[in-house]
């Protein structure tokens, strides 16, 4: 039988049309691939949440997927109205906390400072320098830099409202999720099998384990972290404790970790003079600032049987390289990698001429 010969410009046009057609697409959807790699990061590992829901709620698909709704608008929204509540509630004690910074003086610098070695003589000087003068000199110094901080507060303003909006967009495209979440893993398990074949549906799988393990280890991490942080600022006393553990629940989603808040409130509840409760903060300081260090590889090794070291470099790795959700996509991506190149490399190699 006499076979067609193959037309060499219409495969080559075929691949260029296509390749053209995934780039357009692309640059339509642009907008939408944070919220949406959002969405998928969030229902992934909130599956099993959404069908126990579903259980309890007569087994209705559309109420699940409508209280899975509500709830996300409560833990993205919510917390970040209460901050910006907090802050506008608590205007008059920030500007207090400005009219006391402009009259504030340095008492005599201590002996002790003085007397440390290599250092002790400068931070003495630099003391003086800021007791003698007072605070209104540096903030002469300042002054010239005010309207680059106004404009910077002026846009960081804008970008709030814009980021309740990508928080509305994740809640609607997580709602259209797990309103087709079989049809969407069976998609993309039938797409991995096609590019790859079985190795190839074993890593989709797998990267919905490397989700959830990530989800777990670090969101689940970062909310004891804050919450535990929260407390011990609220027992001790220090002004906006509710803001300042929505920003330490920031810092630990960013692998950041608690004592960028926690320490400064250390210092400040000593300042004060609080020397009891400062000892207690400083003690649930250095608790709640090491919880990490063995509750998040343990969760990791909850939702992914992976090597830790892995999962760590995907974290961090993808955080420096594509800001948050590497988070999320770093570990993902290199989980698939790695299972791709492990089932290759242990593959048995067929001796020349068994199959003939």
């Amino acid at each position: 039988m006499n076979r067609t010969p193959r037309d060499l410009a219409q495969a080559t046009l075929g691949v260029l049309f296509i390749g053209a057609l995934l780039i357009a697409s692309f640059f339509i959807l642009q907008p939408f691939l944070p919220a949406l790699i959002w969405a998928v990061m969030i229902v992934v590992p909130t599956w099993k949440i959404m069908l126990a829901i579903q259980a309890r709620l007569w087994g209705k698909r559309a109420l699940a997927v409508a209280a899975m709704s509500a709830i996300l608008l409560l833990i993205l929204v919510v917390p970040l109205s209460m901050g910006i509540v907090a802050i506008v509630e608590n205007s008059h004690r920030i500007l207090g906390w400005g009219q006391w910074l402009a009259s504030f003086r340095l008492p005599p610098v201590p002996d002790w400072i003085a007397g440390l070695p290599l250092v002790g003589e400068r931070i003495a000087h630099f003391w003086q320098q800021v007791a003698a003068a007072g605070i209104e000199d540096f903030a002469a110094r300042l002054a010239p830099y005010a309207s680059d901080v106004t404009a910077w507060f002026v846009a960081e303003l804008g970008r709030f409202g814009m980021l309740v909006l990508q928080f509305f967009l994740i809640v609607i495209l997580a709602a259209i999720l797990y309103a087709g979440g079989e049809e969407a893993a069976a998609w993309m398990r039938q797409f991995g099998k096609r590019l790859a074949g079985e190795q190839g549906e074993n890593a989709v799988v797998l990267a919905g384990r490397a989700i959830r393990g990530v989800a777990l280890g670090v969101v689940i991490t970062a909310v004891v972290q804050s919450v535990l942080g929260g407390i011990g600022l609220a027992l001790a006393g220090v002004p906006l404790a509710g803001v300042l553990t929505v920003v330490m629940f920031m810092f630990c989603i960013a692998q950041l970790g608690p004592a960028l808040i926690l320490v400064p409130a250390v210092v400040w509840v000593f300042w004060t003079g609080e020397t009891g409760w400062g000892v207690f903060l400083l003690v649930w300081t250095l608790i709640v600032g090491t919880l990490d260090n063995f509750l998040r590889p343990y969760l990791i090794k909850q939702g992914a049987d992976l090597p830790l070291l892995l999962i760590f470099a995907g974290v961090i790795g993808g955080l420096l390289s594509m800001g948050l959700i590497g988070i999320f996509v770093g570990p993902v991506l290199l989980a698939v990698t790695y299972t791709l190149l492990d089932a290759w490399v242990k593959r048995e190699v067929e001796p020349p001429g068994a199959s003939v």
